[in-house]
Order: C-alpha cells, then sequence, then structure tokens
C-alpha cells in the first residue's frame, strides 16, 4: 500500500465534497459558538463537517482547544501546558446536545498530559451529564498515559461505546504519533475490552503503510477486544504534516472492510471520507441506530 515518497499524486474526485450550506449547518454552528464549545469536526478539519451539521451530527471535543502532544497527521494546536477544564463543560456539552435533539452523542477531547488524571473525572462528569438528555454516548478517549486506573473512571460512567484511535501501523507511530505507543493503545483497549462495552478504533491510511502491515494491526485491535473500526485515507492538514504518500481508492477500502469483518469485527467504515466518529450511530448496533 506504500506509494511514491517523492511525489504525491493529486487529490481523486472522490475526496471531494460539498461547501457547508445554510439551515441546520448554520443552526449548530450558532449553538456552539453560543456556549463556547469545540468540534473535532472544526479543529481537526474533518471533510464530513458539512454533512455531518447539516443532519445535526458533530462530535463535541472537551477540555479545550490545545493538545498536549503533537501528532504529525493531526490539525488541533498544541501546547506544554493547557488552560484549566471548564467546570460548567459538562452542562454546556449537555445542553446543546438536547437543544439539537441528539440521540446519539460522540464525545472527544485533546490530550491532556499536563492533567494529574489526564482529565478522566472531567470526562467521566461529562458523559453523565449528557447522558441525562441524550440515551447514547460515546466516548473517543485518548491513552491517559496508559494509567487504567483513569480508564475506569471513564468506564464507570457507562458510555455506550469506548473508543481509542490507533491511528497508524506500528511501524509509522513512532514517526506519526511521537508522543504515543501501539502497545500502550492497546493496553487501553484491551483493558476496556474486558468489561463487556462495546470497544471501537480507528486507523487512518495512505502515510506510507503497506497492506500486510495494516492487516497485522488489524489482527492485533481483534485480539485486544476491538469490535467497532473506522478506516479513512489520511489528508495533510497543511505542509508542515505528515506528507499524503497514497490515496486508496474507494474499492481498496472495500477490500480492506471485507478483510476486517473476516477477522471478526462486528462493525466496520471503511472508505476515503471515514474519519473515527463518521457514521458512529449505525455502529453502535440496534439501539443506536437514529434511523
Amino acid at each position: 500500500m506504500s506509494g511514491d515518497p517523492s511525489r504525491v499524486p493529486r487529490k481523486p474526485p472522490w475526496l471531494r465534497v460539498p461547501l457547508p450550506g445554510a439551515g441546520a449547518f448554520a443552526e449548530v454552528r450558532t449553538r456552539l459558538r453560543e456556549r463556547g464549545l469545540v468540534t473535532v469536526c472544526t479543529e481537526a478539519s474533518c471533510p464530513n463537517l458539512a454533512e455531518c451539521w447539516a443532519h445535526r451530527t458533530l462530535t463535541l471535543m472537551i477540555l479545550g482547544d490545545t493538545c498536549t502532544r503533537d501528532c504529525r497527521f493531526c490539525d488541533v494546536r498544541h501546547a506544554d501546558a493547557c488552560a484549566a477544564p471548564d467546570p460548567e463543560e459538562p452542562g454546556k456539552v449537555a445542553g446543546v446536545l438536547a437543544e439539537l435533539g441528539a440521540r446519539y452523542a460522540v464525545l472527544t477531547s485533546v490530550t491532556r498530559d499536563d492533567l494529574p488524571d489526564g482529565g478522566a473525572a472531567h470526562w467521566a462528569a461529562t458523559i453523565r451529564a449528557v447522558l441525562g438528555v441524550c440515551p447514547q454516548v460515546e466516548a473517543l478517549v485518548p491513552d491517559f498515559g496508559g494509567d487504567t486506573a483513569a480508564v475506569d473512571v471513564v468506564l464507570a460512567a457507562s458510555p455506550t461505546v469506548f473508543a481509542h484511535n490507533i491511528e497508524t501501523v506500528r511501524r509509522l507511530s513512532p514517526v506519526v504519533r511521537p508522543s504515543a505507543d501501539p502497545d500502550r493503545s492497546l493496553a487501553v483497549l484491551r483493558h476496556a475490552a474486558r468489561t463487556g462495552i462495546p470497544v471501537k478504533s480507528s486507523l487512518l491510511l495512505g502515510l506510507g503503510e503497506t497492506r500486510d502491515e495494516v492487516l497485522a494491526i488489524l489482527a492485533e485491535l481483534r485480539a485486544a477486544g476491538v469490535d467497532r473500526l473506522a478506516l479513512g485515507q489520511y489528508l495533510a492538514p497543511s505542509r508542515a504534516h505528515a506528507e499524503v504518500r497514497r490515496f486508496l481508492s474507494p474499492e481498496e477500502f472495500a477490500m480492506l472492510r471485507q478483510d476486517a469483518l473476516e477477522m471478526g469485527f462486528t462493525a466496520v467504515q471503511a472508505g476515503p471520507l471515514v474519519r473515527s466518529s463518521y457514521h458512529a450511530h449505525d455502529m453502535a448496533g440496534p439501539c443506536g441506530s437514529t434511523r
């Protein structure tokens, strides 16, 4: 699956997305601005923002808009120390989701290595607040430095789905996410899976990985108890970020999806525009469907 690193092909037509319009998109934007809330949709330059917001679907990012890590694929700003968590944020998040009539909420956060618990208590408070207005919550969490006690604090809040993204294959992880570690990520996922809660992860492809490397990390995820999976195309946010080595075709994503299902994953989203929270409600099982 690796391409010629000296030449990145022109972006293919299947990666073109519509521009945001008015209607529900404008309403979501207005409500977020009124409460000073942040979404990973905007912070990570997600290509599906227009589609998802038009359907009142969004992934809210808690614990601020600044990360203590500097992953080379990510467009979120970073710093060694960040602002203290907003104690009013759980209520603000629940409020905007209630106004939008959300039936399935996805929460994520920046990594907060500057906090003693990595932000786990704030995570738990937000999950509980959201469950008061929304029947299902997916928690897309950082690795908490591998601290399973912090992971347990999040799990005790009873998220519907526990998610943590491994992002790339083993060989590329030290370059793409230098402050993370695939074994640490797998340990967090394995720990969560032991509780019986549905566990999810995702990868961005096109960074120079081979097909065999992808299948190898998928096998490791499955062995760790991960049963839901998202595979998407990496798109470089800027020239300062990791370079796109290759654009995978929709047919290649379809083949990888079939491979993953044959490995035993129960729900798989795979495609050029797929991101970890894309159509998340469709992967949550019968209770999670909003259709």
